[in-house]
């Protein structure tokens, strides 16, 4: 197909958000998006049970302030398994650049999220980035 829409690697996303209407929303223009969401979790024992279930799952999208602890121990779970991370949090995590690929500042415009996610994707791949979208950090070792 000469002028179809590129494949995504990154489809499957595993979304843990303590904040009910930030993760609805951000569950419902993620779908929008066409990309499927594994889970939406609240709580970090509840996303380490979903990434130890072996569900298949190409991103992990993770506040670090949770309710029953840090988004930073989903994050080690996720790494551990070989699953990448995007922080989306209102302040990255010290330490965070060693079990992520990013940290997506909040607030973030729905397509900064969007932009975010294809810039991990694009990093993955070993390409270089185009310039990145506000709050957007890659960690060095990612990139």
């Amino acid at each position: 197909m000469l002028f179809g829409k590129k494949k995504r690697r990154i489809c499957k996303l595993l979304i843990v958000e303590d904040e009910p209407l930030v993760a609805f929303d951000t569950e419902h223009f993620l779908r929008e998006a066409e990309f499927e969401i594994v889970a939406t979790v609240d709580r970090v024992a509840d996303a380490i049970g979903v990434i130890r279930d072996g569900h298949e799952i190409d991103l992990v999208l993770v506040d670090i302030s949770l309710t029953d602890g840090s988004g930073l121990d989903v994050a080690r779970e996720a790494h551990k398994q070989g699953i990448p991370v995007l922080f989306v949090t209102g302040d990255c995590p010290m330490g965070g650049q060693d079990v992520a690929v990013g940290c997506l500042s909040k607030p973030y415009a729905q397509r900064d999220l969007i932009a975010a996610i294809d810039i991990i994707e694009a990093v993955l791949e070993g390409k270089k980035t185009k310039r990145l979208p506000p709050g957007l950090r890659i960690f060095e070792k990612a990139a």
